[in-house]
């Protein structure tokens, strides 16, 4: 563990007055001899989110409230600190008694591999969460150790995060799921995904207006719905225009298809149509206690019948919730609540 502090604190060109942070920092829920790296995961989490949107607003003055959150979405996202780490070795100082947790990162080192370009929205297999909680853990070690000071964390951990996503970057690869819906929904059309396991694969197809497009599948539900979405948009290309995109921003939602603080906008909405508030279920609770993985469902009551919808597989309960809402907004715009 000496030797990985060390090592680690030349990767980040900063030296810990309190390295006892870095041990904790590096050290997986799964090796109970000491402190696990949860807690400065936790704050490391909250810290980098704050940076960027820090960042964002000072350096992009003409960029709006939704436009900051997409950004900030894909700069933080569990795939984006998952390459972080693999691009660094993170996991390479990280002690663990978990031999599953090698055989995930492997597969991941080894898809990462065979790609041409970063892959800002998934390859084909899905990022270990434990590669973007190291990402997170050691910078709140860092955050902890200089008293909380943000501005100095920011130029600490910047050339670490590299690359930063821009508005740029994400006008030219937009996230597939966003755009096909966007597509769609531009155009008079539409969109159902759907979803179903097979064997160990969960396959996920694209239905436009009732009529079958394209599907995709792969171990991860994510992965699934990515690559249904990009076939889905190279057919529809053929015979309309799936370019100009035009941003869905009704009462402060943004154009990602994860929308932050989707519980809150549910319930906000629900409120004034007179609907009553949300409720959330738990659906699904897999995984060992170190590695627990959270599927949610939503259900309202609309002037026109009960809706349920079911989110995607999440590490927390309350991003496994506002999963599920996203998805029910999402519905609730198609369906012209709005």
């Amino acid at each position: 563990m000496e030797a990985s502090v060390a090592a680690v604190e030349r990767l980040v060109s900063y030296s810990f007055k309190n390295k006892k942070l870095l041990e904790d920092a590096l050290t997986h829920p799964s090796y109970t001899h000491s402190p696990s790296y949860q807690r400065l995961e936790y704050i490391g989490d909250s810290a980098i989110g704050h940076a960027i949107n820090d960042y964002f607003f000072l350096a992009y003055p003409d960029l709006h409230e939704g436009q900051i959150s997409s950004l900030k979405a894909a700069n933080v996202s569990t795939e984006k600190l998952a390459r972080v780490a693999l691009r660094h070795g993170l996991y390479h100082f990280l002690r663990h008694n978990a031999p599953a947790l090698d055989h995930q990162v492997r597969e991941f080192v080894d898809s990462v591999s065979q790609e041409d370009d970063s892959v800002p929205y998934g390859g084909l297999v899905q990022a270990p969460k434990v590669l973007a909680d190291i990402v997170e853990s050691v910078v709140g070690a860092i955050y902890v150790d200089i008293d909380l000071d943000l501005k100095r964390l920011w130029v600490i951990i910047r050339g670490l995060l590299e690359p930063i996503y821009t508005p740029e970057d994400l006008l030219v690869e937009p996230q597939p799921v966003t755009v096909l819906y966007e597509v769609c929904q531009r155009n008079g059309m539409h969109v159902d995904m759907k979803n179903w396991r097979n064997g160990s694969k969960t396959v996920s197809s694209v239905y436009v207006d009732g009529s079958f497009v394209a599907s995709g599948s792969s171990k991860q539900k994510q992965i699934a719905r990515l690559d249904a979405a990009r076939e889905a948009l190279k057919k529809l290309s053929k015979f309309m225009d799936i370019s100009n995109r035009t941003a869905i921003t009704i009462d402060g939602i943004d154009e990602s298809f994860e929308i932050e603080g989707a519980k809150q906008k549910l319930h906000d909405f629900c409120s004034k149509k007179k609907w009553q508030k949300p409720t959330y279920s738990i659906e699904q609770d897999l995984g060992p206690s170190h590695e627990k993985r959270f599927v949610c469902s939503v259900k309202i009551a609309t002037s026109s019948g009960v809706l349920c919808m079911i989110g995607d597989e999440k590490s927390r309960v309350r991003d496994a919730e506002n999963s599920a809402a996203s998805l029910m907004i999402r519905a609730l715009q198609e369906r012209n609540y709005f």
